[in-house]
């Protein structure tokens, strides 16, 4: 059984995951799955609520993973991408304090009364006093956006590592939280 996938318009196609088509071919605007097509419930398993499955663990021993267990993993993961999402905000933020203690520097060392100042996409003429008073500003709200991101950063680790305790209970050895 081979299935043919829907047309190919630049705008993307739905349900096309790696699992699903493994090659491809694309002729006349159309895309044919060359492989065999999966039913949703082998692409996608799921745990139904309030049923288990079976896993198995490392020297044998088979735990049973409840829809709870999966909720949990599955929070786990939501956690973990946001943290990486996290860290990806808190630096570009220390670098914008940065660039602003750098403009401040240099708004120090100049004698001109009147300086560029960027607004938006245009450098405007602004008097040198304004600008010192604008990056001030600038400073105090990425300082705190910083403070604001620290303080959700340290509680996605807590809530990670609480769940972390709780699915290497259950599983041990069987279920890998830990970056590579």
């Amino acid at each position: 059984m081979f299935c043919k996938r829907g047309r190919v318009n630049g705008l993307g196609l739905e349900d096309r995951s790696p699992r699903r088509i493994q090659r491809a071919h694309i002729q006349s605007g159309f895309l044919f799955s060359i492989s065999p097509c999966l039913p949703d419930s082998a692409a996608r398993p799921r745990i139904p609520e309030g049923r288990t499955e079976v896993m198995q663990q490392g020297e044998g021993s088979e735990a049973e993973v409840t829809w709870e267990d999966q909720v949990s993993i599955n929070r786990f993961s939501n956690l973990n991408n946001r943290l990486h999402e996290l860290e990806d905000e808190i630096k570009a933020a220390k670098e914008a304090n940065e660039n602003l203690e750098d403009a401040g520097n240099e708004l120090i060392l100049t004698d001109e009364d009147i300086v560029r100042f960027q607004i938006g996409e245009v450098f405007a003429h602004v008097p040198r006093d304004e600008v010192e008073t604008r990056i001030e500003q600038m400073k105090e709200v990425t300082t705190k956006n910083l403070e604001k991101l620290e303080e959700e950063k340290e509680s996605v680790v807590a809530q990670m590592a609480e769940l972390k305790v709780v699915l290497y209970a259950k599983f041990k050895d069987s279920i890998n939280l830990e970056e590579d």
